[in-house]
């Protein structure tokens, strides 16, 4: 599995939660919604999810194996920190 574009939208406003993103597997699969988080212990990404009748939050989708998550989480936040050094783009033209 290679994931072969990462597409990243940084949140603006202040808060935990520091963007949002899509990746793309393989030029064939599209996930959208991870975020990207700021835990106690760093930066880490949290799967697309949906709430449950029973008010849990479930995941959508997300790796079978510890691997393949790091591996994502990997590309997924080095995405970001390269997203960061980019200036804003402003719309007011």
């Amino acid at each position: 599995m290679n994931i072969t574009d990462v597409r990243v939208r940084k949140m603006t406003k202040e808060g935990k939660m520091k963007a949002v993103v899509s990746i793309t597997i393989d030029n064939e699969f599209v996930v959208h919604d991870i975020k990207v988080v700021e835990g106690d212990k760093g930066l880490f990404i949290a799967m697309p999810s949906r709430k449950a009748a029973d008010g849990e939050y479930r995941d959508i989708a997300h790796p079978i194996n510890s691997d393949t998550r790091s591996n994502i989480q990997k590309i997924v936040l080095d995405a970001y920190e390269k997203a960061l050094l980019e200036p804003e783009i402003s719309e007011e033209a």
